[in-house]
Parts: structure tokens; sequence; C-alpha cells
């Protein structure tokens, strides 16, 4: 995905009541903030959040400090993998971003964080808000002084129990994010539902972009345009991930073979086939069924 997409694809799944569900519990269980963030932050991922780190919240006042938040973030994302990967700030305040892959690319990071692993000093604080007050922080030191001492502490066995809970649940969004793309919405405009709805009826027929735009009475390029900005994804995408779902149920049946299918599921070539099912599920259709449960 290039960078717009994985924006609208991350915006998407965090709209999903899964993600929200999720959120909700874990900032209440925990009392930190949560965030699902694309691989490249635009903006202080936990700004304006209900459990923001108050010293962070002061902090964002001034675009020093914001930079070097953001700088944090990118470093999160310069170490994308399959694993967790914590950085910590100029202030000795550590995030963590967990990542999120679709298939074999990674699309997002479900971040926290905003803590320490040890109890901060005065003198700590002292050379922190020496930082801040050289970048044009104006606040009340003494405010933020009490913001800075009010940061959660936890120990490393802790906060590693909580980024082991959110590694969970990335492997959990990872299975059911393809599903939450081709499901439908109900604040998308009428004519993608009907879109939708086409496509899922002739997902085995050789469509085009253009007969999906017929079907629904848009000029070719309106469609495009309409459907990516509400679906996060362009019309060969979609219909790929719609495709691979119809596979992925074809393949409960254990006398269907790989080829039919294929063919079945609307791909015209057993090699384009096994491509874009590995690269939207993670594995290959074999793995995929010798994976399924009773296997």
């Amino acid at each position: 995905m290039d960078r717009d997409e994985n924006k609208r694809f991350i915006e998407s799944l965090s709209r999903s009541q899964i993600y929200q569900d999720y959120e909700r519990a874990f900032s209440k269980t925990t009392g930190l903030p949560l965030t699902l963030r694309p691989v490249e932050p635009w903006h202080m991922v936990h700004k304006g959040k209900k459990f923001e780190n108050p010293f962070c919240a002061l902090m964002a006042e001034t675009n020093k400090s914001c930079a070097a938040c953001l700088e944090v973030q990118q470093k999160i994302a310069a170490g994308a993998g399959s694993v967790p990967r914590t950085v910590k700030c100029f202030a000795g305040l550590c995030d963590t971003g967990v990542p999120v892959s679709v298939g074999d690319e990674v699309v997002g990071f479900l971040q926290t964080g905003q803590i320490m692993l040890q109890k901060p000093t005065k003198k700590q604080f002292n050379r922190t808000a020496s930082d801040l007050v050289r970048w044009g922080l104006k606040v009340d030191l003494r405010k933020l002084e009490e913001a800075y001492f009010q940061t959660r502490v936890l120990t490393s066995k802790q906060y590693e129990s909580l980024i082991h809970l959110l590694t969970i649940f990335a492997q959990h969004l990872a299975l059911v994010s393809n599903q939450l793309m081709v499901r439908h919405e109900n604040s998308e405009p009428p004519a993608i539902t009907k879109a939708k709805q086409f496509i899922i009826e002739h997902q085995g027929d050789e469509i085009s972009l253009g007969d999906v735009a017929s079907a629904v009475n848009t000029s070719t390029f309106y469609f495009c345009k309409m459907f990516k900005k509400s679906t996060g994804i362009n019309f060969t995408e979609y219909l790929a991930r719609v495709r691979v779902e119809k596979a992925k149920n074809l393949l409960l049946n254990p006398n269907s073979r790989i080829s039919e299918v294929a063919f079945a599921s609307g791909f015209q070539s057993l090699s384009h086939f096994n491509r874009v099912f590995r690269r939207i599920a993670g594995h290959s259709p074999t793995r995929y069924r010798e994976k399924l449960p009773g296997k």
C-alpha cells in the first residue's frame, strides 16, 4: 500500500467495532492510551486520548517537543518487523509499537506507552525541564513537574505482559482485517453498497472497473475515486480480497483441489491465485488449509 492507502486502511480498521471495543477495554483496565496508527505517522498518536499522559499533553504545546514525539513514532516504524519495538524519548518515557500485518505486509502499529520503567528523579526532571524551556515551552514549571511525577511507572515484567496482550490482539486483527475491509459499512454511499453487492455476486466472473461503474450508473472515473475514498483501497485490490475470502471458505472442503478453488473464486490462473492469496492471507493456500482447525 502507498501512504494514502495505508492511512485510509488504518482509519477504516480503527472504526471497526472489534478495535473500538478492545481499545476501550485495554485503556480502562490499564489506564494507558492505545492507538492504532499507520506505518507513517502524521500526528502525535495519543494526542487528545482520555488516558494521555498529562506530562505528554503539556509537551505537545510546543513544536519542538512535538517533533521529539514524532521522532519516537518514526523510530518505532523504522524498526518495523514481526516483533514489538519499544523506544524511549528524551524525557525518559517509553512507547511501544506492536506491528499489525495483513498477509506479509506491516500495515500499522498498536501503540501504547507514555510510561516509565523506573521511578523518575528530580535530577531527571530538571534536565528534561531545561530542554523544554530551551525549546520555548511556556508553562508553569510546578505544573510541569507535578505532571512529570504523575507518569505511570511499571516494572519491566508488568509492561511486557501488557505488550504480550497487544501482540495477541494484533494477531487477531490481522486475521479479521480482510473480512472487515470487505464488510458493508452503514455510513457508506448507497452506490458503494450496491457496487460491493455486485462484486460479490459476480466475483467468479471476469469483471472490470467499468462493469461495476456501469452497474451503479456512474462514470468509471467518478466511481474509481468514490470507491477508493469509501473503502480505503482501489477496485482491483478490493476484488482480490473478496475472492480470497471466497477461497478461504472453499478451502474448508478437503475434497476440493487448490486449482478448483482458484478458478471457483474468480482467479484466471493458479500462479496468480497463489501469489495473491499468500500476499493477503499470509500463507499459501496449501499452508492455510493445513493450519485450519482439525487438520
